[in-house]
């Protein structure tokens, strides 16, 4: 498994940067490998569902992610699957004075014979983390301004 953890901070509520981050479809806005979410059904809580189009490794690949938990203002799970990979991205929100810490941490098991790759991606799934903390923290800020 491949585990990628990543913490920002913005200077907002909590309700405010877990009601746009619990909107899955904002990932066009922040996540750098994100094509198109689009939402399935549901309403944003436990059971909703989105398909993600993404591109990573130059290839363009397509998750249908379920909300598992949804606890406003504190934390949001989603899981995500195709035939190669299962994606778990948890989302926790903690309040301190005025700014918002997000803590997100992204689980990647891979599936079949895609785990033989595993060893190799990882770098790939690293580099991801790291895109996509910063196109978050620029995200994140605009909620600030």
């Amino acid at each position: 498994m491949i585990v990628i953890e990543r913490e920002v901070s913005v200077a907002a509520t909590p309700e405010h940067v877990f009601d746009y981050l619990a909107d899955f479809r904002t990932t066009e806005e922040w996540d750098p490998g994100t094509i198109r979410t689009v939402l399935l059904q549901g309403d944003g809580g436990e059971g909703t569902t989105y398909r993600n189009t993404s591109r990573f490794n130059g290839r363009e690949t397509e998750l249908t992610y379920v909300v598992e938990e949804y606890a406003r203002p504190s934390k949001i799970v989603l899981r995500g699957e195709n035939r190669a990979i299962v994606a778990r991205d948890t989302m926790t929100f903690r309040s301190e004075a005025h700014i918002t810490r997000v803590i997100y941490r992204a689980e990647f098991q891979l599936k079949g014979l895609a785990r033989l790759a595993e060893l190799f991606l990882r770098r790939s799934f690293e580099r991801l983390g790291e895109e996509a903390e910063d196109a978050l923290r620029n995200a994140l800020g605009k909620l600030a301004a």
